[in-house]
């Protein structure tokens, strides 16, 4: 089986795409995908470093979306049938031509929807979605601050926000990508300078952001504190900039504050399950009319893969990068 593998941690120069990756192992409960796209997240990069933990495998295959077509069933199986098109997330495997996953995480891709869209929606609507509404409790005509909007995440935060109802601010330290994000529904974009805590209370009359979903981590803390709402949620997504931060509690405290801190991958499977299951019954029916809409970026073959993430560390995209994984262009060489 073709699959793009980790040779060690390190630089892009660790990425192998081989031909002789052993077939991956149906279990009773699993399906096997025959992948058509998969996505390429900022955790492959930091996986790819050893800078993210990853599952314990003999060969370490990149990539946690993916979209395709169901080739082979356990015997447990009940829920989805050979030669449905599905979609998903998995803990690694997915930068290959097949990988097996628990069915019950997958989730069935509607008719209108195609399979390079569909790898690209999974993480950034799925950790969008949860960080909102299940951590956050995001309401009807509250105002959402989304630090790094201009990604995949950011894009995603913001067309919920506004399906919902909500105020969008966001920041980037790109102001061509806060301009294109308006067509997401941004309200307000600001470029994450020394001015942007003063540019979101005066944008916000004074009173704050209800909910803050946040990437950077440390550096933001304290600035994230400075302009939340009374009784305000910060939820905590990633820590590109750092993990360990100092904050005044005081802050917090006569806010009424808080902080979620949320990953997808390290939770049990029970919970994965019920992500696949509400991720395919309340937001893929929108794409599928035309209310959300997730943006694509380049898509790399997957002998290009290491040009692709040598792309998403420039920072230069703007959503969702995706990789071919299989079809006519998969096994171009560079």
């Amino acid at each position: 089986m073709r699959a793009a593998t980790y040779d060690g941690k390190g630089g892009v120069e660790v990425i192998e795409v081989r031909d002789d990756v052993p077939e991956p192992e149906l279990g009773t409960d699993d399906a096997l995908i025959e992948v058509a796209f998969a996505g390429l997240n900022r955790a492959d990069c930091l996986e790819r470093a050893g800078n993210y933990p990853q599952p314990r495998t003999a060969i370490t295959i990149g990539g946690m979306e993916y979209s395709g077509t169901v080739r082979a069933t356990g015997a447990h199986v009940t829920n989805v049938q050979i030669g449905d098109r599905v979609c998903g997330l998995v803990p690694t495997g997915a930068h290959a031509e097949r990988l097996a996953a628990n069915a019950l995480t997958l989730s069935k891709i509607p008719e209108g929807v195609d399979f390079r869209t569909a790898a690209a929606i999974p993480e950034a609507f799925i950790t969008a979605h949860d960080a909102l509404f299940a951590h956050a409790a995001f309401a009807l005509g509250q105002t959402a601050l989304v630090h790094a909007v201009g990604s995949s995440v950011g894009l995603a935060a913001v067309e919920l926000v506004k399906r919902a109802g909500g105020v969008a601010i966001g920041t980037s330290r790109t102001g061509d990508k806060l301009e294109r994000a308006r067509a997401h529904g941004l309200d307000f974009g600001f470029l994450l300078d020394d001015s942007w805590q003063g540019r979101v209370l005066a944008a916000t009359g004074a009173r704050g952001a209800d909910v803050i979903l946040d990437f950077v981590g440390a550096p933001m803390l304290e600035g994230n504190a400075g302009v939340l709402a009374t009784r305000g949620r910060i939820v905590q997504i990633g820590t590109m900039g750092g993990a360990q931060a100092q904050v005044h509690l005081g802050v917090l405290m006569a806010k009424r504050g808080s902080i979620h801190g949320t990953v997808l991958r390290s939770r049990p499977l029970e919970e994965k399950i019920a992500l696949a299951r509400n991720f395919e019954r309340a937001l893929l029916p929108m794409f599928a009319r035309g209310e959300l809409r997730a943006e694509l970026d380049r898509t790399f073959a997957l002998s290009d893969i290491r040009a692709a993430h040598e792309y998403m560390e420039s920072n230069a995209n703007f959503g969702k990068i995706t990789i071919r994984v299989s079809g006519s262009d998969a096994r171009r060489t560079p």
